[in-house]
């Protein structure tokens, strides 16, 4: 296990304020990332011609390349430190952009995204571990803050996405553009990053926790709002190209909606469950899920699913910071274990929500697809009505 070096606690609230800023920014950096990606998959999918089932396979390369090297990066981040190890693998997470940029098929694509998962894994370990390092030196909870840089990097992808399709830059020298700025974050902020240490525990390391109910159920919610995450992520271009027929210069739209109803759902979020409770808050988002992914089925209409999505972005907002928040909370289980367990279940909704969007569409349509996932929001409002340890503590 990971913990703060003695250097890094003695330091005055300017380097502080400078240390949080740089964990910010290499979460928005690997958020932008991702959403510049995003943002041009229908564009990618109608040049290389795929279906929405090919689209699916090959979207599920990049979860397949981040599961498969889970404990290789674990192993990395252990061995070596997150600070030296995030931006190693932040600047290869950039560079992938562009052989993505370039792929003439879809093989090419598929084994290009493989290497996106790797290298996205790796940031994913190393950026989290900074997160809470810089949580333990401020004493206090400000992983939401660095989940919203996440987010509003997302609606900053969207927006440059939007630009480049409008003043006809293809995909690879919109790529171009988002990796020289990737590369200048890295190289801006890596030496703020906090160094750790790594102590080789023996004896009591060996002690294995196994998940319980509670876990298992915090889990499943991550799962819900993750999976919906990834839908979105994914297929909301493509849902606005092929099934509202939006404008070729509006695609992005539904996307850039829900990033940046999310985002501001994250910033406010920490106030929302102050004044509201973690109960009601989640109760709420589930509904929001439902409603905002139902309407976009029932109503594929341009401007109302603008609307729904950005209904589903509010609904996503507050659901895993607050699952992680009640996770760390367990009272058997150390916190920095139950947390593993947990956002491992729900990022296998992150991970596994695309392509099976993907795999509905082909076998029904992209609607369908939709539509079982609006169900996904019904099913969290059930859970979190249920589980009492959702009431203020």
């Amino acid at each position: 296990m990971t913990s703060i070096s003695p250097s890094s606690q003695l330091i005055t609230p300017s380097a502080k304020s400078r240390i949080r800023l740089a964990v910010a920014l290499f979460y928005f950096g690997q958020g932008l990332g991702f959403a510049s990606w995003a943002s041009r998959i229908p564009t990618i999918k109608t040049a290389l011609g795929l279906s929405e089932a090919e689209l699916g396979t090959i979207l599920l390369m990049l979860p397949i390349g981040q599961l498969i090297t889970m404990p290789l990066s674990a192993a990395l981040v252990n061995r070596f430190g997150s600070k030296v190890i995030l931006p190693f693998a932040a600047i290869i997470y950039a560079l992938i952009l562009i052989p993505i940029g370039l792929s003439p098929n879809a093989w090419y694509l598929g084994a290009s995204l493989f290497f996106y998962g790797v290298a996205g894994n790796l940031c994913n370990i190393s950026v989290n571990t900074q997160g809470v390092l810089a949580e333990d030196m401020y004493g206090k909870s400000i992983m939401s803050s660095f989940h919203g840089a996440w987010s509003l990097a997302g609606f900053t992808g969207a927006l440059i996405g939007l630009l480049t399709i409008n003043f006809g830059f293809n995909t690879f020298t919109h790529f171009i553009v988002i990796v020289a700025l990737l590369i200048g974050n890295i190289l801006w902020n890596k030496s703020f990053l906090i160094p750790e240490e790594n102590k080789s525990e023996t004896g009591a390391k060996k002690t294995k926790y196994k998940p319980d109910g509670l876990i298992i159920q915090l889990g499943i919610i991550g799962f819900f709002s993750m999976a919906t995450e990834g839908a979105m992520f994914d297929w909301s271009g493509v849902y606005f190209h092929d099934v509202v027929h939006a404008p070729e210069k509006l695609v992005t739209l539904g996307y850039a909606s829900f990033m940046i109803m999310m985002a501001t759902g994250r910033f406010i979020g920490d106030y929302i469950i102050s004044k509201f409770g973690r109960q009601r808050t989640l109760q709420v988002s589930g509904i929001l899920m439902f409603v905002g992914m139902l309407s976009s089925v029932v109503f594929p209409n341009l401007w109302v699913c603008t609307l729904a999505f950005m209904l589903v972005g509010l609904g996503v907002a507050c659901n895993v910071p607050t699952v992680y928040s009640v996770t760390g909370k367990h009272k058997t289980i150390p916190a920095g274990v139950a947390l593993a367990m947990v956002s491992s279940i729900s990022f296998l909704g992150f991970l596994m929500g695309p392509p099976l969007i993907g795999y509905v569409a082909e076998l029904f349509s992209l609607r369908y697809s939709f539509a079982l996932f609006s169900i996904f929001g019904f099913l969290m409002f059930i859970m979190t009505s249920r589980l009492k340890v959702f009431k203020d503590q």
